[in-house]
């Protein structure tokens, strides 16, 4: 039994401008703030700490390694210290995106859309799907229902329908046949045969 609609895949969840400038700004760090070496040597500076093994000091979070002193890092506007001893030292709060290692800019969630659990990306509530940067409405045709798979059309045809175009149309069950588990399919009675779209007696 053929479907007849053709599935319109839908984009992976979350939004494709957001992941590009998150690369964008990882590459441009890398090259504005170079590795930073918390290999601090001699007596501690201020707003340093000493190793537990006392082989040096280390600068604390929001400080870094400079000469032989401890910096305080230029954290941004929606940013915190995250404390590494690479990039920039800092990096952008929930709902914010790194904008050329310098800047968080607020992640932009369009209407019917919300952060996910990362606080990175977005996704569309349940009876949209993303289209470019925007949540459209499912339209579920009658004798339809929602479904959570972003790689199809978003709704399935009930138990005895199947689908055509856009709409959901009653299966046409042959003589000799039955819907099979899925209520969206048929298949021919034991001892009969699909034989061009009927059931026929088995040889």
């Amino acid at each position: 039994m053929s479907m007849g609609a053709v599935a319109l895949r839908l984009r992976p969840l979350g939004s494709r401008l957001v992941k590009a400038m998150m690369a964008a700004s990882l590459a441009i760090a890398s090259l504005v703030f170079p590795a930073v070496a918390q290999d601090g040597t001699g007596t501690a500076p201020p707003n340093a700490v000493a190793r537990d093994n006392g082989g040096g000091w280390d600068c604390r979070i929001g400080y870094r390694v400079e000469d032989a002193a401890c910096v305080a890092i230029d954290i941004p506007d929606n940013a915190y210290a995250n404390g590494r001893s690479y990039g920039p030292g800092w990096a952008c709060r929930r709902g914010y995106v790194e904008v050329s290692g310098m800047s968080c800019a607020a992640i932009p969630v369009p209407e019917n859309a919300f952060l996910r659990s990362s606080g990175f990306d977005w996704q569309c509530r349940r009876g949209y799907r993303e289209d470019r940067d925007a949540c459209v409405r499912i339209a579920v045709p009658e004798n339809a229902y929602l479904t959570n798979d972003p790689s199809s059309l978003g709704w399935v045809c009930e138990r005895g329908f199947e689908a055509l175009n856009d709409a959901c149309v009653p299966i046409e069950i042959p003589a000799n046949a039955h819907l099979d588990r899925s209520g969206n399919r048929w298949r021919c009675d034991r001892n009969f045969q699909h034989s061009d779209g009927e059931c026929v007696l088995g040889r």
